[in-house]
């Protein structure tokens, strides 16, 4: 059976070049990378991960946190994160939480039996002592779409607030200011995204009223559709709804629909995320985009990075968003 030391000896390179190129770990001279990489085809060499993990003491397992109910954002931001792990040569690992303190607990007991060498959160949790465990056992990590700066984690997201607040501005820019806004009740993202709202109001003089906002149980499409049939029982003269996700916006131009409202006509609508099924609405949903691809492969990254260096590289990534434009927003005259 040939082993990483044959396809050195043969490559006439370290058997530590030959792991690199494997496992994408390090950088590689191209043209010794692609010896490498003929050998090990014309060789058919295929590595025995057990036996590496026992060698190693690691398990090349990243446990990846998300919600027990995931949404549309969610899935695609950890396949990104699930394909670039495997390219840095880790398996993934899913931790799949409800919104209680009885899962985060079970979660805890979970994490302290099981051997990974790092984890990324893209789901928020409310448990400190879950994070305050993974700081003393320095486990390697990365927390995606929220940060916890009293914990010193990497963390990859947006600037929540001026994101939220880029999207009522462009509202406002096309003359509306009866201006509703759906949110949900969890998570740090909503409360920004709100704040976000109320500020670029303020910044044009308009009063903030408590009548034009609903706050939902969750982040989906039937709560934005829920969402939108208590703006529109609240009789308010709106012309425009933010949403703080793209699957409250959809529910809250399906809401629109079935209450014989057209969108733009009546009543504009803009989301945020720039989900992929945004553009395959009818109309196409205008959002703020945020970069979700390469959001997964940055938390990706720098899990990875600390795994390899034995210490944090890099503390925070924020990403700019910005406004996809599309058919969901009328100018006003």
């Amino acid at each position: 059976m040939t082993s990483i030391k044959d396809i050195a000896r043969l490559a006439g390179v370290s058997p530590s070049t030959v792991s690199r190129v494997l496992n994408e770990r390090a950088y590689v001279r191209s043209e010794v990378r692609q010896h490498v990489l003929d050998i090990v085809k014309e060789k058919g060499y295929v590595q025995n991960h057990v036996a590496r993990s026992m060698v190693l003491q690691r398990s090349f397992t990243i446990g990846v946190v998300i919600p027990y109910l995931f949404n549309m954002f969610q899935r695609q931001l950890f396949a990104s994160m699930e394909f670039f792990l495997e390219q840095h040569g880790y398996k993934t690992q899913f931790f799949f939480l409800r919104w209680s303190d009885a899962s985060e607990q079970a979660f805890l007991r979970r994490l302290k039996s099981e051997t990974l060498d790092g984890i990324i959160f893209i789901h928020e949790l409310d448990n400190p002592s879950i994070y305050q465990y993974i700081q003393e056992r320095g486990l390697p990590v990365a927390l995606c779409t929220f940060e916890k700066q009293e914990f010193g984690f990497p963390a990859v997201h947006i600037e929540e607030e001026a994101s939220a607040s880029l999207a009522v501005e462009y509202l406002i820019q096309r003359g509306h200011r009866n201006i509703g806004f759906i949110t949900g009740e969890h998570f740090s993202f909503g409360r920004q995204r709100e704040d976000g709202y109320r500020r670029a109001l303020a910044a044009h003089g308009i009063s903030y009223s408590p009548e034009f906002t609903v706050r939902v149980p969750s982040y989906d499409p039937g709560a934005g559709r829920t969402g939108m049939l208590t703006l529109i029982k609240r009789k308010q003269p709106l012309t425009a709804v933010f949403a703080a996700t793209d699957e409250l916006a959809i529910g809250a131009m399906k809401a629109l629909s079935e209450s014989g409202l057209r969108v733009p006509e009546d009543v504009s609508v803009v989301g945020l995320d720039d989900i992929d099924i945004s553009a395959f609405t009818t109309p196409g949903l205008t959002t703020v985009r945020q970069p979700i691809f390469e959001m997964g492969k940055k938390s990706a990254d720098l899990v990875c990075e600390w795994i390899a260096r034995g210490r944090m590289q890099e503390k925070t990534e924020l990403f700019t968003a910005t406004i996809v434009e599309r058919d969901s927003v009328r100018t006003l005259n």
